[in-house]
C-alpha cells in the first residue's frame, strides 16, 4: 500500500508542475482534467500525510518506551502508542476507501428522465410521485432542479419529465437510482379496491460538457414549434420550443419549457450531450468487454431496482434486499439512507474486487 501512496504523492507533484505551465493554462480540456485530477489526488495526499505521520510517531513512542526507565514516562509512552494504534487503523480504513476506483463523473450535475411504463394512467401518476420525490430530495441536498421538458398524464402525473439537477457530487448520489421503479397500490380510478402493479423507469446521465462531447451542429436538424405545456399565452403562440435531431444515431431530445428559443437550444444541448456520451461509453464498454456486472448498479436502465407496497407501507431495493417500513417519508424525498445503503454495498463490492 505504501508503494501506491508514494506513486501517488509523486503523481500529484507532477500535477501541479504541469498545472503552473502557460501552455496547460491555454489548452482549457488539459487544463480542466488536471484540476480535477489534482483535486482527487490531494485528498489521498493528504491522509497519506497524516498516515507518515503517525508512523513516525509510533516509532518515536516504542524507542521511548525501550529506552526510558522512568514508569511515568513509560506509562505515558504506552497511553501514547495505544492512541496511535487507533489513529493508524482509522487511517487505513480511509485510506482503502479512497483508493476505490471512482468513476470520473461523480462529480457532475446530471440529467434526470422519468418515464411512466406499464400501468397507463396510474404508471403516469407514479412517475408524477417520482419527480416530487426528487424534487424534495434535492432542496434538502441544497441542490439546484430545473425542469427541462414534460409531457403530462390524462389523469395525472407525467408520461414523460426530464430535468437538470445542479450540485456537489450530484451524479455520485444519484446514479444508483437509474432504473424501473415499481409501484404497488389501489389507483384512484380503481372502484372495486383492487392492488395494481405499474412501473415508472428512471434514467440518471452525468451532464457533459462541451469540451468532453463535441457536437458538429453539422449532423444535428433543428426544428422549432409552440410549447404545449403551462407557462402563459406567450409560450403557446411563439416557437420558443427546441427539437433536436442527431442525425448519425437517430437520438431526439426535445426542449418547451422556457420562453427564450435560444434558452431552450441550450437546454436540449445538455440533454443531447449527455445521451450521446451515454450511447458512447456503453459502445467502448462493449467492445472492450470489461463492464462490471454489479449488484447494485449494472448500468442496465430495464433492471427492476425497487419496490414501494402501499397496503404494507413498504420499501424494498432488490439489489441488496434492503426493506424499510417508512413508505410515507420516503415519498417526501427522505431516500438517503436507501442512496446509503447502497453505496456501502457497492463500495464493499470494489474493495473486494481490489482484494
Amino acid at each position: 500500500m505504501i508503494d501506491k501512496l508514494e506513486a501517488i504523492k509523486k503523481r500529484s507533484q507532477e500535477v501541479a508542475t504541469l498545472l503552473a505551465q502557460p501552455s496547460t493554462m491555454a489548452d482549457r480540456k488539459q487544463y480542466t482534467a488536471l484540476s480535477k485530477e489534482y483535486k482527487d489526488l490531494s485528498k489521498i495526499v493528504h491522509v497519506y500525510d497524516q498516515y507518515r505521520k503517525v508512523l513516525a510517531d509510533t516509532e518515536s513512542a516504542k524507542a521511548v518506551l525501550n529506552a526510558e526507565r522512568d514508569a511515568a514516562f513509560r506509562d505515558m509512552a504506552r497511553e501514547e502508542l495505544e492512541s496511535l494504534g487507533e489513529q493508524k487503523k482509522s487511517l487505513e480504513e480511509c485510506i482503502k476507501m479512497l483508493l476505490i476506483p471512482k468513476d470520473p463523473n461523480d462529480s457532475k450535475n446530471i440529467i434526470l428522465e422519468i418515464r411512466a411504463g406499464t400501468g397507463g394512467d396510474e404508471a403516469a401518476i407514479f412517475a408524477g410521485d417520482l419527480f416530487r420525490v426528487y424534487k424534495r430530495f434535492a432542496e434538502k441536498m441544497h441542490w439546484t432542479l430545473q425542469l427541462l421538458d414534460t409531457t403530462e398524464g390524462t389523469a395525472g402525473g407525467y408520461k414523460e419529465i426530464i430535468c437538470t439537477i445542479a450540485g456537489e457530487s450530484v451524479y455520485g448520489i444519484m446514479k444508483y437510482e437509474s432504473g424501473v421503479h415499481r409501484v404497488q397500490r389501489v389507483p384512484a380510478t380503481e372502484t372495486q379496491g383492487r392492488i395494481h402493479t405499474s412501473a415508472a423507469s428512471v434514467v440518471v446521465l452525468p451532464e457533459m460538457g462541451e469540451v468532453e462531447v463535441d457536437i458538429d451542429m453539422n449532423d444535428v436538424r433543428k426544428d422549432t414549434f409552440c410549447s404545449s405545456g403551462p407557462g402563459g399565452q406567450s409560450v403557446n403562440t411563439t416557437y420558443s420550443a427546441i427539437r433536436l435531431t442527431h442525425l448519425p444515431t437517430g437520438i431526439v431530445v426535445s426542449c418547451q419549457d422556457g420562453k427564450s428559443q435560444l434558452k431552450n437550444l441550450e437546454k436540449a444541448l445538455k440533454v443531447l450531450r449527455a445521451r450521446l456520451y451515454e450511447r458512447e461509453l456503453k459502445k467502448q464498454k462493449e467492445e472492450v468487454g470489461v463492464e462490471r456486472k454489479s449488484m447494485v448498479k449494472s448500468g442496465d436502465r430495464s433492471d427492476k431496482i425497487r419496490t414501494y407496497n402501499y397496503p404494507q407501507g413498504r420499501i424494498t431495493d432488490h439489489r441488496i434486499g434492503y426493506t424499510v417500513h417508512n413508505l410515507p417519508a420516503v415519498m417526501d424525498g427522505e431516500i438517503g439512507h436507501i442512496i446509503d445503503a447502497l453505496r456501502i454495498a457497492d463500495n464493499a463490492e470494489k474493495l473486494r474486487e481490489g482484494q
